[in-house]
């Protein structure tokens, strides 16, 4: 089984954070590790908030788009479907919440960890943890809402 966001339909691809069609975004790639699921993302030199740390921005967005991959392959998963079955899932956010627990170091890799909190009708809740070399440096939580099979079409 590829990425979550490996199932996109084309024309839901080209989000800057997951979007395996945007040639200019960060293209994370989700996977199932269990009942977590795992992203591995190395920052570039640029992704920089001040000399040697990492842009909470950057940090924020991973956490989104992590979580909203995430939202969609639970729901896949809770239906017993495989994520290239139809109708296809697909998420956007509703709600983010940040923490930022320490300075994110730039030059390791990342790692992002989340798990389903929830899911409830069309909402899916999803918590994600940033580790550098181990140590959590960002929670989040997502509310992640389900689009309309017609939305971006």
């Amino acid at each position: 089984m590829g990425a979550f966001q490996d199932y996109y339909p084309e024309h839901l691809a080209h989000c800057y954070g997951c979007g395996r069609l945007n040639e200019h975004g960060y293209r994370i790639a989700t996977v199932w590790d269990g009942d977590e699921s795992v992203t591995r993302f190395t920052p570039e030199s640029f992704h920089t908030a001040v000399p040697g740390f990492v842009y909470g921005g950057l940090l924020a967005s991973l956490i989104d788009c992590h979580s909203t991959g995430t939202a969609a392959a639970a729901m896949y998963r809770s239906e017993n479907r495989e994520m290239d079955s139809s109708p296809s899932f697909r998420f956007v956010t509703g709600t983010l919440l940040v923490r930022y627990l320490k300075p994110t170091s730039l030059g390791p890799e990342l790692l992002i960890r989340g798990h389903v909190r929830e899911i409830k009708g069309r909402k899916v809740t999803v918590e994600s943890t940033v580790l550098v070399e181990d140590v959590p440096t960002v929670r989040g939580e997502v509310v992640a809402i389900q689009m309309p099979e017609n939305f971006g079409s």
